[in-house]
Formats: structure tokens, C-alpha cells, sequence
């Protein structure tokens, strides 16, 4: 079973930067495609940053676009959300996602895309 644990979240000043990270287990890690989305309380959970299977191909929400990086590492299975100049909006809990069907369907950018879901890390940004 695929198994999704985040770190690196925290309690930042606007402009500052983070790094997320997300393990995974339980699966070939170079079959899926990876994604980020964001819980706001009140708020349906909303798109981030994709990665493609292959690592080829990235999409992300466009408030985020130029400011966070998303990659892929196979050999350490591992996820990655660089967050710079960061904002109070972006808040939230940030939650990495697995999407097994990346090579048969593409970069998924909808919850419905992703088969596997981690716990979330906080990120709280504030002056």
C-alpha cells in the first residue's frame, strides 16, 4: 500500500521561503505522478503543483506560478515543494498526492486524479 508523509511545514514572515517534502513507500515511486494541493478550513481543497511521472512536465496554480518549484526524486522517492516569496494567502495545510495512472493519463491537476493522499503539513504565513 502507497504510503505519503510530508514535512517541512512551518510559521513564516511573508517573503520568506520553505521547502516541502514528501516520502513515499509502498510503490515504484518513477510510475506516479506527484501533486500538491492546499486545505484552507472552509474551502474545498485546491490544486497546487503537478509533476509528471517522467519528471518532464510540471503544472501549477497560477498565484503560485514563477514563486513555487515542484520536482521529483526516484532514486530517494521523495517529492519536493520549493514555496519562495511567500504570501499570507498562502496558507494552509499542504497535502502530497500520488497519482498512479500519470503514464496511461498525463499531469493530473484535480483531487480526482490522485489515488493516494498524505496527512498534510501546516504552512502559516504572517507578519
Amino acid at each position: 500500500q502507497v504510503q505519503l508523509v510530508e514535512s517541512g511545514g512551518g510559521s513564516v514572515q511573508p517573503g520568506s521561503s520553505l521547502r516541502l517534502s514528501c516520502a513515499f513507500s509502498g510503490g515504484t515511486f518513477s510510475d506516479y505522478g506527484m501533486g500538491w494541493f492546499r486545505q484552507v478550513p472552509g474551502k474545498e481543497r485546491e490544486f497546487v503543483a503537478g509533476i509528471l511521472w517522467s519528471g518532464g512536465s510540471t503544472y501549477y496554480k497560477g498565484s503560485v506560478k514563477d514563486r513555487f518549484t515542484i520536482t521529483k526524486d526516484d532514486a530517494a522517492a521523495m517529492s519536493y515543494l520549493q514555496m519562495n516569496h511567500l504570501r499570507t494567502e498562502d496558507t494552509g495545510v499542504y497535502v502530497c498526492a500520488a497519482d498512479s495512472q500519470s503514464k496511461a493519463s498525463g499531469l493530473g491537476s484535480e483531487s480526482r486524479d490522485y489515488d493516494y493522499w498524505g496527512q498534510g503539513t501546516q504552512v502559516t504565513v504572517s507578519s
